[in-house]
């Protein structure tokens, strides 16, 4: 008997409407993975047992009456902590919010909701989304279904870590440098990154505005339609909101790739990548070719300093981003005899090393007589990146990489080497700076028995091809496996 939590969304949502199951069956099986995995696991911060308790019930009533139904009613649903979410504690992974209950629902949140979807609880995260591995966060570190001695990427890795091992059927993330689709690859699911304003960021504890998107971490590509689907649309609440029509994410599902042009982006390939990595992104490109698809090789020379522009934008955004916490209105405050002790004794305490190394570097590169020499250049380099994929995508209609340099590495490998934790995302960073869309597929394991990811690259708005290859990859590549910790069966 296959074991509920293990189904993938677009299966409960069969079994929910033939009524094979119910919502509260569901979400029991979901309750009952987490309780066996989260000890080694932590992919939650916080499981609201009573609010996703009253949510499946609500879902079998709209269920039970027969009327028209959203795919994702009855679908429990897990929430990346920096997502506001109405009297659930949000605490972005830091002390300086702990204890902060919102008022409201970001937008998405809001969408889920109405949707019928049923919110699980919050997912750790790599401190207000700064990291690559889910190490920097105040209250611990989460670990990899795969091996719970490897990292599960970052800064969603308590997101994909719960839709890898089934403590939720789909989840959502924040994708601000690769933060979605990097531990996508890393746990061995599906992570998606919209097209800038596509999704609105209403309710999202800005690291980087500029850059910040929300997507669905899912089993299967057809899941993250689905969940997109519920997402997309535009938002008067956010002023950066696409107030255009929503691309028809479903219309390519099936059509394959022949016809097709792909690019294999040479800067990211060789030199810097896993080999095992590289072989199994090579095999995916020679199939997809098999398939009909014309291939071709596509440099995009500014990719060389997308890394180092990033890591002066993003610390710049966040050091103007982060100044609203202070110890005044909510969360952590510790006293001193004036009001700037105040801040910078709250601060102090409440902000971990990594998030205090981005607002100094962010706040140097914005101060007076450096801010031309560094943040004004990174922007340049940034229209620069613009440029060589605008110039790409007239020769070809997606790009592709592999998602991740690496598979799964070590719990404290990379902890105390800034540099290398940053290259985690050296695949996924140009995406953000341009504002397209990207999704990570699983194509299959290395000799460790970890996940390696395929990356798919689209111009902006260009959803639509973008799933409809990331279908045929996931066709081709089969990848059926499931992380040993998601054999910590419920039915037996």
């Amino acid at each position: 008997m296959t074991d509920l939590a293990d189904l993938t969304l677009s299966e409960a949502t069969s079994g929910l409407q033939g009524g094979e199951m119910t919502a509260v069956e569901l979400l029991e099986a979901v309750h009952r993975r987490a309780t066996m995995t989260e000890a080694q696991l932590h992919a939650y911060l916080n499981i609201d047992r009573p609010g996703a308790a009253r949510a499946a019930v609500a879902a079998d009533s709209a269920l039970g009456k027969g009327a028209a139904v959203s795919k994702l009613t009855g679908i429990p649903v897990a929430l990346k902590d920096n997502l506001v979410t109405r009297g659930l504690e949000t605490t972005c992974s830091s002390k300086i919010l702990a204890g902060y209950l919102p008022p409201y629902d970001a937008t998405v949140v809001g969408r889920l909701r109405e949707a019928g979807s049923v919110i699980v609880g919050k997912t750790n995260l790599d401190e207000f989304a700064m990291g690559s591995s889910t190490e920097n966060s105040a209250y611990g570190t989460s670990r990899n279904p795969w091996n719970p001695e490897r990292v599960p990427g970052g800064s969603s890795g308590g997101s994909a870590a719960a839709v890898a091992v089934g403590s939720a059927l789909a989840a959502l993330g924040s994708d601000t440098g690769g933060s979605i689709r990097q531990p996508a690859s890393l746990c061995g699911i599906v992570g998606m990154k919209p097209t800038y304003g596509l999704v609105s960021r209403y309710g999202l504890i800005a690291f980087a505005s500029s850059l910040d998107q929300i997507g669905p971490l899912t089993r299967t590509v057809t899941d993250s339609v689905t969940v997109l689907e519920a997402l997309a649309g535009y938002d008067p609440a956010d002023s950066t909101s696409h107030p255009g029509a929503v691309p028809d994410f479903r219309a390519g599902l099936e059509r394959g790739v022949a016809g097709l042009r792909i690019g294999v982006v040479s800067e990211l390939s060789g030199e810097g990548i896993d080999p095992q990595v590289q072989a199994a992104v090579a095999r995916m490109v020679t199939s997809l070719e098999g398939e009909g698809a014309k291939v071709t090789e596509v440099s995009l020379p500014s990719f060389e300093y997308a890394l180092s522009a990033y890591y002066l934008i993003a610390p710049a955004e966040c050091s103007a981003n982060l100044a609203r916490f202070d110890g005044v209105r909510y969360g952590l405050r510790r006293d001193g005899d004036t009001v700037e002790e105040m801040m910078a004794n709250t601060r102090a305490e409440g902000f971990g090393p990594e998030v205090t190394r981005r607002i100094l570097l962010g706040t140097y590169a914005l101060s007076a007589g450096y801010y031309d020499a560094f943040y004004g250049q990174a922007q340049r380099v940034r229209t620069l990146i613009l440029n060589d994929f605008d110039s790409a995508y007239g020769q070809v209609d997606v790009l592709v990489s592999p998602t991740s340099p690496t598979t799964a590495f070590e719990v404290g490998a990379r902890a105390t080497d800034p540099l290398a934790m940053y290259m985690s995302d050296v695949c996924t960073i140009p995406s953000n700076l341009s504002g397209h869309p990207g999704i990570s597929v699983p194509v299959g394991l290395d000799d460790a028995g970890l996940p390696i990811g395929f990356q798919v690259m689209a111009p902006a708005l260009g959803e639509e091809v973008l799933f409809q290859v990331a279908a045929e990859v996931e066709r081709i590549a089969g990848f059926s496996e499931r992380p040993a910790l998601a054999n910590s069966r419920a039915d037996i």
